[in-house]
């Protein structure tokens, strides 16, 4: 049978894609190629899957229904999707409100409604983020924590789908597992994201600014880890309980690191200093993420095992063979 992946051109849904793809199952991607940070990278993304056998892409916004109903009626195999599309960025959304509107909130109503009509769905896994935690001052975050004080809007988008997602399984039935992810990282990795903003500021001799004057803490969390994160919650077999048949997941290193302490593995793998400028808090941002991996480590087996000084390198090597100096 086959997956639907959304997003397959951005970061998480290309990885997550070759996975599937590694184990011998039929993919059908789709992406809309929005260019709210460069295309050539979403583009050769998609080039290195468009060649694998099983591999379909389709370019088409999920926010208008005729996408996804041709998609549907295409590819009758479908009996999994993984939505990973989203518009991402915490800052971006206080200028861009209503593409965060139109891509999280009516993309995912129009996911939903496909896997609603999809006759034989074993199970939709979709992202969500750590952002939903907002200001709250317990760490690490658990999934039983209160959600309802984001801080921006992008946070308040996925919390709009993880309500609207349980709505779904609560009326129709859909098995649905939402996975709240901790600032991923790693090789083709997203360029509007801190560790890529500084690993090109450093190369080319540019000052890098650390906000919160160089306090932050983040769980800095290895694509390869939230890969093997959302296969388990693809394929793992779930107890429901009496509720309705969906459950969140954090997929976090369950390690929080200072932000100077990237910086510095930045500069290591580079061999170069970084400039660094102190500024304050920016609007929308927390002060700190941690996750509580309790219930997906029981559930999932979820074992993240990639540290930060080694997944930093990894990174780096791809950044100097993909933006050489």
């Amino acid at each position: 049978m086959t997956v639907l992946v959304t997003g397959t051109a951005g970061f998480i849904g290309f990885h997550v894609a070759a996975a599937l793809l590694d184990r011998g199952e039929a993919v059908v991607g789709i992406d809309s190629l929005d260019p709210y940070y460069e295309v050539a990278l979403k583009e050769a993304r998609l080039a290195q899957l468009a060649p694998r056998p099983g591999f379909t892409q389709i370019r088409g916004d999920l926010a208008c229904p005729a996408t996804l109903e041709a998609v549907m009626a295409a590819h009758p195999g479908i009996d999994r999707i993984v939505h990973l599309a989203a518009q991402a960025g915490v800052r971006h959304s206080i200028d861009n409100p209503r593409a965060y509107i139109r891509a999280n909130v009516a993309g995912h109503l129009e996911v939903l409604e496909a896997a609603r009509h999809l006759q034989g769905l074993k199970r939709m896994v979709y992202a969500s983020t750590s952002s939903v935690y907002g200001a709250n001052a317990k760490r690490p975050y658990a999934v039983t924590d209160p959600v309802e004080q984001p801080v921006s809007l992008y946070a308040a988008t996925k919390r709009a789908d993880e309500l609207m997602s349980r709505t779904y399984a609560h009326l129709y039935g859909i098995p649905l597992v939402g996975l709240r992810f901790f600032t991923v990282y790693g090789p083709w990795g997203r360029p509007d994201m801190a560790y890529f903003l500084f690993a090109r500021a450093i190369s080319a001799g540019r000052p890098i600014r650390l906000f919160g004057n160089g306090t932050l803490l983040r769980d800095f969390t290895y694509i390869d880890d939230i890969v093997a994160g959302v296969l388990a919650a693809l394929d793992r077999p779930l107890t429901w309980g009496d509720g309705p048949p969906h459950r969140l997941y954090n997929l976090g290193n369950n390690r929080p690191e200072p932000v100077t302490r990237l910086v510095a593995l930045i500069e290591q793998a580079l061999g170069r200093k970084a400039v660094v400028e102190l500024t304050g808090m920016q609007p929308g941002d927390v002060e700190a993420t941690a996750a509580d991996i309790t219930e997906s480590a029981r559930d999932l087996g979820f074992a993240p095992s990639t540290p930060l000084d080694v997944g930093i390198p990894r990174f780096i090597d791809w950044f100097a063979g993909h933006y050489p100096a």
